[in-house]
């Protein structure tokens, strides 16, 4: 019997009696992270990391929640789990299973870049590694944040001086908050669409120091937006919630933007192949620095990246989960100004 297997309410833990970002309600789940493909409604349980709780509380309302530090061990029904960092966002964390000498570790979402916000990725070694690949080919490959960085800054700065309001859409849990220390380094006030601003009040309660930015809301006015930046969700694009903005500068923040053709499609003002996933080079490391002898591919391009392990020598097969179906890019749904993603 595998340690964890793949059912149609998520990945389990037949000797644990837990799942690991379950689809479907179960009895106790185990979260890698609060994006809302991977901590979904109808559990009784949820364990995770101290600082996904408050945004999963944020999604989910009132519940049972269980936390724990990067490193701390549970035993549940005899099974060891412990949470290491995944860098994917605040909170983000890779699920390590031991039992009976076998250890597999499932990694949610990852980078492997440290943000600075999210924690540094820990390769964590074990037996069997459930890696994802969103951005499992080749032709995906990041510049570092600082230069990507600097293209967004020098890009708010072309806007100023030409009289534009500058948007950036980005993921409102996770890619948003990684922005705000990006432009905390230029005079400029930064707004955020009501879905950020929750999340940002969120962390904040929590103790996470960010830089500060302001909710918009109906005391502001045009003269608000000189020289401002607007951060908003993916879904908020193309609507009269920016519109209202006008003149206005839209930028995306997202991997997706690596492709020249999504570019072109975005319709966007600037693009920034700016991603919380790892890319080909990230994926490929981290699977190596785990050790593991046996690889299971899950959301992305599973098929291409599993093929290729199987070409280096190593025992990989491709599974087909419901994850990936809230995509980083600019196809999100559009949510309420009030909404939480």
């Amino acid at each position: 019997m595998n340690l964890l297997t793949f059912t149609e309410k998520g990945i389990y833990c037949p000797p644990g009696l837990f799942y690991i970002d379950p689809w479907q309600g179960v009895d106790r789940a185990i979260i890698t992270h609060a994006h809302s493909d991977h901590a979904r409604p109808g559990s009784r349980s949820y364990l995770c990391h101290t600082l996904t709780k408050p945004l999963i509380q944020l999604r989910l309302g009132a519940n049972h929640y269980q936390t724990v530090e990067w490193g701390e061990s549970v035993f549940l029904n005899g099974v060891k789990v412990s949470l290491h960092p995944a860098g994917h966002m605040i909170g983000s964390s890779q699920v390590r299973v031991e039992f009976q000498g076998e250890i597999w570790v499932a990694s949610g979402d990852y980078k492997l870049e440290d943000d600075g916000i999210s924690g540094k990725f820990e390769p964590v070694p074990c037996h069997v590694f459930i890696t994802e690949s969103t951005f499992g080919l080749p032709i995906y490959s990041w510049k570092p944040q600082g230069q990507i960085f600097q293209q967004i800054q020098e890009w708010v700065r072309h806007n100023q001086a030409t009289g534009q309001h500058s948007v950036l859409i980005a993921y409102s849990l996770g890619k948003a908050q990684r922005l705000l220390p990006c432009l905390a380094q230029m005079d400029a006030p930064v707004y955020l669409h009501g879905a950020i601003a929750n999340a940002q009040e969120a962390l904040q309660q929590a103790g996470v120091r960010l830089p500060s930015a302001r909710r918009i809301d109906a005391s502001l006015n045009r003269d608000s937006w000189k020289e401002a930046v607007v951060i908003a969700p993916p879904g908020a694009d193309h609507t009269p919630w920016v519109n209202q903005f006008a003149p206005i500068s839209v930028g995306i923040c997202s991997g997706w933007m690596q492709v020249r053709g999504n570019r072109r499609r975005s319709n966007a003002d600037g693009a920034f192949a700016l991603s919380d996933h790892a890319d080909w080079q990230g994926l490929l490391e981290a699977v190596r620095a785990t050790g593991a002898n046996k690889v299971f591919v899950t959301h992305g391009f599973q098929s291409s990246f599993s093929r290729f392990l199987q070409e280096t020598g190593l025992d990989s097969a491709e599974v087909q989960t419901a994850y990936g179906d809230q995509p980083e890019a600019f196809e999100e749904p559009s949510p309420a100004a009030g909404a939480t993603e």
